[in-house]
């Protein structure tokens, strides 16, 4: 097994160790559990009747915010990883 390093901007340290990530992290599971729930409820008509237009909204964004920062913090990261001096060892040895 090989250990690899990377490098990432500076701005992904500060937002890791703010309370931004803090925040998107206590979101994560609810928007991969009761987002999606609170959201087939409201379009039955038994959640919150009356509340959908405020309920509908902030479930799409908590699971868009959460999805838009890990999408761009993992895309920083595979950016890093193909930046690397030998592409042999993350293909199998079939470069």
């Amino acid at each position: 097994m090989e250990k690899v390093t990377i490098e990432l901007d500076v701005k992904w340290r500060k937002l890791t160790h703010s309370p931004i990530y803090f925040l998107v992290a206590t979101l994560q599971g609810v928007a991969v559990s009761f987002a999606p729930l609170f959201l087939y409820w409201c379009g039955k008509g038994i959640f919150f009747p009356g509340y959908e237009w405020l309920i509908v909204p902030a479930c799409f964004v908590v699971i868009f915010t959460v999805g838009i920062f890990y999408f761009s913090l993992g895309s920083a990261v595979i950016k890093e990883l193909r930046k690397s001096e030998n592409p042999k060892s993350y293909l199998g040895g079939r470069a």
